[in-house]
């Protein structure tokens, strides 16, 4: 436990020392604005995109780890959606609840360090909980969302939903560096070495930026955050844990990296949906600013159970 606590120590310093620099304005809202869209649609693209090419697509498609990702997943949804409603709460806050409950900060957290701390083995799963995340989860809160504003039709929200997909950068890198996998495309030297210092700035700057964006964050709603806390990292490794371990049993290593993919912290995509659509975004920012802080103890102890 103590050795993977030191080993996630950096990982949650470069958080920190974000959160310093937008704490004390040095990095302003634009200027963690501005670096959040680098990392995301540039060098997290190439980072996924070289990882992707050289995997083939029979090694990282797994049903079974999908079904029983899912099948966690899904159980701690609808937990977090059945709390919402006792609490008389509409089903679009109960959405974007639910969302808090399950989605974590894969893709700028989860990705750079899990490949550090588990092996670069570690990639093909985490990249699958992501894929997992982005096509059902974050496509059902916005078909929930719009079925509550009563606004596109049913064909108008799956074109909204799928052009979101298509627009995703880290769903377009995937699959465009799998393409180049399954056609046995070798890449040149100058595009290895562009893509190897491009996707070098995603663990730093993605961090920063994590840490930055923290600093604007409320602690408003402390009860609520505190709860979806709970569910996120602690219910929602647990349940995910009897998903990959008894109900679809995978191999002791992949399961190790899908239960320490669904202890990481609330992501910072859901607190976006939230502003956007202007539901519940105080809680949702709490929760990702309690999640992140007491990750740094519950993610460091849930890979030490997990680790084979």
């Amino acid at each position: 436990m103590a050795d993977i606590f030191l080993r996630t120590l950096p990982f949650f310093a470069l958080i920190g020392l974000g959160y310093w620099a937008g704490r004390t304005r040095f990095f302003t809202e634009e200027a963690t604005a501005w670096l959040t869209r680098f990392v995301f649609y540039f060098a997290l693209s190439a980072m996924l995109f070289r990882f992707a090419a050289n995997l083939s697509l029979a090694e990282i498609l797994d049903m079974r780890l999908v079904a029983g990702y899912l099948a966690g997943t899904t159980a701690i949804y609808l937990l977090a959606t059945a709390v919402a409603l006792l609490r008389r709460l509409d089903m679009a806050t109960a959405a974007v609840e639910a969302q808090c409950a399950v989605i974590g900060n894969v893709g700028f957290l989860g990705i750079p360090m899990l490949a550090v701390l588990l092996g670069e083995a570690a990639i093909g799963p985490i990249m699958l909980v992501l894929a997992t995340d982005l096509v059902v989860f974050s496509s059902l809160i916005v078909i929930l969302i719009n079925a509550r504003n009563r606004g596109p039709s049913w064909g108008a929200t799956l074109r909204l939903v799928g052009l979101g997909l298509l627009r995703n950068p880290m769903i377009v890198s995937i699959c465009a560096g799998l393409a180049w996998s399954a056609l046995q495309l070798p890449i040149p030297a100058p595009m290895a070495e562009f893509l190897s210092i491009l996707g070098g700035a995603a663990t730093p700057g993605a961090l920063f930026a994590i840490g930055a964006s923290l600093a604007g964050k409320s602690a408003e709603r402390v009860q609520v955050a505190g709860w979806l806390s709970v569910c996120k990292l602690v219910l929602h490794p647990a349940a995910v844990a009897v998903g990959v371990l008894l109900l679809f049993p995978l191999a002791p290593y992949q399961a190790a990296v899908v239960i320490s993919a669904a202890a990481l912290p609330v992501a910072g995509n859901v607190y976006m949906l939230a502003q956007h659509y202007g539901i519940a975004p105080h809680r949702v920012s709490a929760a990702i600013l309690f999640s992140t802080l007491a990750s740094i103890l519950t993610v460091p102890l849930v890979i030490a159970m997990v680790a084979p």
